[in-house]
């Protein structure tokens, strides 16, 4: 979901199996976004490559973990930023079952286009479990936005992808 909860299709690098979304169901239980507003999970088994080794029930990354630990999976929303869907600093897009769930103050973060980064993914992306959480980042970043304030996001987003710290 895009500025004003218009709908657009957003392009990403395919890191998840095709049947992730029917998988997502048997792990609801798992996921570490405590309202359910979101999901989030440590060690996705929907990731692309990953496994669950048999004899020591350990996570093993797969391709599709090393493309997000790079954010290489994000790349093709320039085209969306081209089409002016998305700009380079913004809040994260919803997906439409997530914005179904929205309250109110929550549709406050599409008063703005939806970004490739933002305040939330320089603020500790997967640490934040708190949907309340990424939502008063947003709202901070929409009282405070300023063309300087962008810049520095864009600087701090080279930071974490290089760092790769807070993906999953």
């Amino acid at each position: 979901m895009g500025q004003n909860g218009r709908k657009f299709n957003m392009y990403k690098f395919r890191t998840m199996y095709l049947d992730a979304e029917e998988r997502k169901k048997n792990l609801l239980e798992q996921n570490q976004i405590a309202d359910g507003m979101m999901f989030k999970m440590e060690n996705d088994p929907r990731i692309i490559g990953s496994k669950i080794d048999r004899k020591t029930g350990e996570y093993i990354p797969g391709i599709g973990n090393w493309i997000r630990k790079l954010s290489l999976d994000e790349f093709p929303q320039f085209f969306n930023v081209l089409r002016g869907d998305m700009s380079l600093v913004g809040t994260r897009p919803p997906t439409v079952d997530e914005y179904e769930k929205y309250k109110l103050h929550h549709k406050a973060r599409l008063s703005v286009k939806p970004g490739i980064t933002g305040l939330w993914q320089v603020s500790g992306r997967s640490e934040i479990t708190d949907f309340e959480e990424v939502v008063k980042l947003d709202t901070e970043y929409i009282c405070h936005w300023s063309m300087a304030n962008d810049i520095k996001i864009l600087l701090r987003t080279v930071q974490v992808v290089v760092s790769g710290k807070g993906s999953m």
